[in-house]
């Protein structure tokens, strides 16, 4: 997926002449067999975090209840819960891939917990996974909202379960007005940067590389509507904790990867010393390297200070609900 790395005369890393030739081609269906292993682990997972919900709904003690406290009944409700673990395990698989690229894409480590084609490998799968389980986290979502609507006949409760969770602005209520929207960028992205990779040799290594990049940005907008939307994470208590100190390792590395890339091409230095290089294109450079920089600052004074945006628990508990019905 990503060329070898090797040492250049200067101690930096740069691709080998071997690896400057065409890659291997591979298959998309190949890798989908390949990640038959990991999609079943996901699937695990997911039954895991579901069944952890369900209980937490059950014994009374579930942060979704204290936001929506007419959920107070698994039994009705699975379908959201069902959508809620899917989530969680898509941004956990999410996690991964995105620390398996840019541990790739980055200067090469010491040691490697398997050999870079193994991890490349991975990379595709656990990618492929990822995708599949942010639309099962948006299908359940909508088969959630379809059960909801009983007051409207069956097409147009298909229509408003399908438009409120895939089409961009259309869900009206609270929060979901801004994290929805976001979701859905999230997903919207994921789809094409992912398997643009099976269609590089018509686009072009280069071209594959440059859209490729975009792919923190999915990361970015799932954590984003996570913290925002997660009903799990909606206070400020432990959980929302844990999801922030989860994206140091992934600050931290992108900051690695940005500061010591592997191409000379996109090393900084000065900018007079640097024939064919633009003052845009290293001043973006530049400022990428800042950001991550004051990403890495931002999320160790969240941690550490404790004020992570999450909301105090009411003292009396809202009865608000998804989509209020209109008087008959």
């Amino acid at each position: 997926m990503l060329p070898e790395i090797t040492q250049g005369d200067d101690g930096a890393t740069a691709p080998s002449a071997r690896d400057r030739r065409p890659a291997e081609r591979v298959a998309l269906s190949a890798d989908l067999r390949a990640a038959l292993p990991d999609a079943g682990a996901a699937v695990l997972v997911t039954a895991a975090v579901f069944a952890f919900l369900y209980a937490r709904m059950e014994s009374g003690d579930s942060a979704t209840v204290a936001v929506m406290p007419f959920m107070d009944d698994p039994g009705t409700y699975w379908m959201y819960l069902l959508s809620q673990a899917f989530g969680w395990s898509g941004l956990l698989w999410a996690w991964g891939t995105v620390l398996l690229g840019l541990l790739l894409s980055g200067p090469r480590p010491a040691r490697l917990p398997a050999s870079r084609q193994v991890l490349e490998r991975w990379h595709r799968t656990t990618s492929l996974t990822t995708m599949a389980l942010m639309f099962a986290h948006a299908l359940m979502f909508a088969a959630e909202l379809v059960r909801y609507e009983v007051q409207l006949a069956w097409a147009e409760r298909l229509w408003a379960g399908f438009a409120d969770t895939f089409v961009p602005g259309w869900y009206d209520s609270g929060t979901g007005q801004i994290a929805i929207p976001i979701g859905q960028g999230a997903l919207y992205l994921a789809v094409p940067l992912g398997l643009l990779f099976y269609v590089r040799h018509r686009i072009g290594a280069n071209t594959w590389r440059r859209l490729h990049r975009f792919v923190i940005v999915v990361y970015v907008l799932s954590v984003w509507h996570t913290l925002l939307y997660g009903t799990n994470v909606w206070y400020g208590e432990w959980p929302r904790t844990v999801l922030w100190l989860l994206q140091l390792p992934v600050a931290a590395l992108l900051l690695l990867r940005l500061m010591r890339p592997a191409r000379r091409s996109e090393r900084l230095g000065r900018l007079k010393q640097r024939e064919g290089v633009s003052l845009p294109g290293w001043a973006v450079r530049a400022a990428g390297r800042a950001a991550a920089g004051a990403v890495v600052v931002g999320l160790l004074i969240v941690v550490a200070s404790g004020h992570d945006g999450g909301r105090e628990r009411p003292a009396e508990q809202p009865s608000t609900s998804p989509h209020a019905h209109e008087p008959e």
